[in-house]
């Protein structure tokens, strides 16, 4: 029996799904003593993967959305003030209201948050290295720039003469995604330190290098749209190549000591596009994955309907309040799973209620 959700996408619900799923399991490695072995070197690489999927596949989305309406309108004010509407209907609400309770925990706890007022206009990470406060928001910075700039840069791309619109649509995603790959190159070439905290904080978490991660996305629509027969007859390549990308990204980094510290060009400038472009490449067979059976198909899509609440909640307000109130240090390891499991409980049932009651009244909303 299928799921009789038509308008959902089986597939891209579970890249959603294992996104947030990865994501929560690099952060369920700060309730365990600090150990090295294939498992929480595994997690920590999640936690990279997770964050790198919803930059993809939320290109896929919103550039669905957008080529539809840059090919089929004059694609003017009245549609880029729909796309915006739509779009911070469905993301600031939750954010805002989070970041709110976040300051008001951060006063409760004593930790010292500075430059607040970044946050509330997503500046936090926009050119300089992320502040510490409310990490996981950088992200969101990226994504919320992407929204803004993609379409004021395809309404500036009508004055320019070009009478096929697909080629000029692909021209400025192509043009944009050149850009921000000089940016990583211009960082290369300047950055002072080359190790993986740095890194961390000052290039994957920043704004200006990371856009492109959401126009591969994008640039994926495009040829969905133009090469329809190549998309669907090559899926299991392009899922293959994506599959042994990510084993190289894994695995094989290690096994031929690219480390940063030797290969900083790498790490700067190729490093994360080979990423995107290796969960990118999943998406042929992602999206025309349409159904499944329901009792495989209601908990996928449940995990990725409160995805984004989750995202949100997880880490600075439940773990952290979790771990202010309850010493762990001295747990044996099976108290120690259990106190992991209330932890999942936890945030899926708080983002469950965020979700219900908040995020999709919120959505109804911009619907009417």
């Amino acid at each position: 029996m299928n799921t009789n959700n038509k308008q959902r996408i089986f597939g891209l619900d579970l890249m959603r799904a294992v996104a947030i799923l990865m994501v929560l399991s690099s952060h369920v490695l700060w309730v365990y003593p600090n150990k090295k072995n294939i498992i929480t070197s595994a997690f920590e690489v999640f936690g990279l993967w997770g964050v790198e999927i919803f930059f993809v596949l939320s290109g896929f989305l919103i550039g669905g959305i957008l080529y539809r309406s840059y090919l089929t309108t004059s694609f003017g004010k009245q549609e880029i003030f729909v796309f915006l509407k739509r779009r911070w209907f469905r993301t600031l609400p939750n954010y805002y209201l989070v970041l709110i309770i976040n300051i008001g925990l951060a006063y409760y706890i004593g930790y010292e948050a500075k430059a607040l007022w970044k946050y509330f206009f997503f500046l936090q990470n926009f050119s300089t290295t992320m502040l510490p406060f409310f990490p996981e928001s950088w992200s969101l910075s990226v994504e919320e720039f992407t929204y803004l700039l993609l379409p004021l840069l395809l309404f500036v791309s009508l004055f320019i003469k070009v009478k096929n619109k697909s080629i000029r649509f692909i021209s400025v995603i192509g043009l944009s995604m050149l850009f921000f790959f000089l940016t990583k190159l211009y960082f290369s070439y300047t950055a002072t330190s080359n190790n993986m905290t740095d890194w961390n904080l000052s290039l994957k978490s920043v704004v200006i290098y990371r856009v492109d991660a959401v126009l591969i996305g994008v640039a994926m629509v495009w040829i969905y749209h133009n090469y329809t027969n190549i998309w669907k007859k090559n899926k299991r390549i392009c899922f293959l190549l994506g599959t042994l990308i990510l084993m190289f990204i894994f695995g094989g980094v290690s096994y031929f000591r690219i480390y940063i510290d030797s290969n900083p060009f790498f790490w700067n400038v190729l490093y994360l596009p080979i990423n995107s472009i290796g969960f990118a490449l999943f998406l042929p067979v992602l999206s025309q994955w349409k159904t499944s059976k329901q009792f495989f198909a209601k908990p996928i899509e449940f995990v990725s309907l409160v995805s984004y609440s989750v995202y949100l909640i997880h880490y600075c307000i439940v773990l952290q309040l979790m771990k202010f109130w309850i010493d762990t240090t001295k747990y044996t390891m099976m108290q120690l799973h259990i106190f992991t499991v209330a932890y999942l409980i936890t945030t899926f049932t708080l983002s469950f209620l965020l979700y219900t009651y908040y995020e999709k009244p919120m959505m109804n909303r911009r619907d009417r």
